[in-house]
């Protein structure tokens, strides 16, 4: 079975759900609910991949404070080996303040261990054992971020494949060293608004092709409208599955976890988009990122369900 190492961060998400209004600034607003879940795309990442079935390994830097140890203690309950997570005392492990409702989210973070990862912390040697190296938030990872191309790099070398999730960049400047990370990437996974972004365009396929480089199969996560990407040149296209969202917070990094979990099987692209959507939507039922994702039985039988 294919094992894979995810690289990235660790904090931990304190959701405030159900808002009527959003707030203002000098203004105060109610919600309807209130919880503290692991948060951070990287672990969501990979405690979507464990659940269905993927053996995981995470590598990271956290602090030596309670939140780092809850973080620690949520992947362990995955199943997820943390050996490799460094729990430093002079880091502050991040929190990430997450207003959302059904409709839309917006989050407010501080980075503190978020940032802490360094390319050199990812050795020649941590990639034994494992077929598969999984990156996400580009741009929050910000010391492993200029060392990143050569993080894949060894790993390519090594005979792993590679991903990447961008996330979203706060600057919104999307410079243009993605591009060069992204020569040494397998499967690149942004969202429809961090893919116009990148590529300055708001057509789909469009956009796909501008980022073609040779080497890169660039999956769009659309939302509402799907997910989609290039096959054999041509615009290949799922539709979302219609629920009813509780909280869409790590949608996205469940749907990252099931792609990959068909993909590194070798099973077809549509497949592999399919079970991504499927898992991306059973996310949504719960809240935080991690608390409802899918066993593999439980995506499958979603996916066969009578409406679709």
């Amino acid at each position: 079975m294919r094992k894979v190492l995810v690289a990235g961060e660790l904090n931990v998400d304190l959701i405030l759900q159900g808002y009527s209004a959003f707030p203002e600034p000098g203004k105060e607003v109610l919600v309807d609910d209130f919880s503290m879940v692991l948060g951070s795309a990287s672990a969501i990442c990979a405690m979507g991949l464990a659940r269905l079935g993927t053996p995981v390994a995470f590598l990271s830097r956290v602090g030596d404070d309670p939140w780092g140890r809850y973080c620690l203690e949520c992947l362990q309950d995955r199943g997820i080996d943390v050996s490799r997570v460094v729990r430093d005392p002079d880091l502050k492990t991040g929190v990430t303040v997450a207003v959302t409702s059904s409709r839309d989210r917006a989050l407010v973070s501080y980075l503190g261990s978020i940032a802490a990862l360094r390319g050199e912390d990812v050795s020649d040697g941590a990639f034994a054992g494992f077929s598969h190296l999984h990156v996400s938030s580009y741009f929050l990872q910000q010391k492993l971020r200029h060392g990143l191309a050569d993080v894949f790099t060894r790993a390519t070398r090594a005979g792993l494949t590679t991903s990447l999730d961008p996330g979203f960049d706060p600057s919104e400047s999307w410079s243009d060293d993605l591009g060069q990370t992204l020569r040494q990437v397998d499967v690149f996974f942004p969202n429809e608004v961090e893919l116009q972004g990148i590529t300055h365009t708001s057509d789909v396929a469009e956009a796909l092709r501008t980022l073609e480089n040779g080497r890169t199969r660039t999956v769009a996560k659309l939302g509402r409208e799907g997910a989609a990407t290039l096959e054999d040149g041509r615009l290949l296209r799922i539709p979302a599955f219609p629920i009813e969202p509780v909280d869409t917070t790590g949608a996205g990094d469940s749907f990252d976890a099931g792609f990959l979990h068909a993909w590194l099987r070798g099973e077809p692209v549509e497949r592999a988009l399919r079970l991504g959507a499927a898992c991306g939507a059973l996310s949504t039922l719960g809240l935080g990122g991690t608390a409802h994702q899918a066993t593999l039985a439980e995506a499958e039988a979603f996916m066969k369900g009578p409406a679709r």
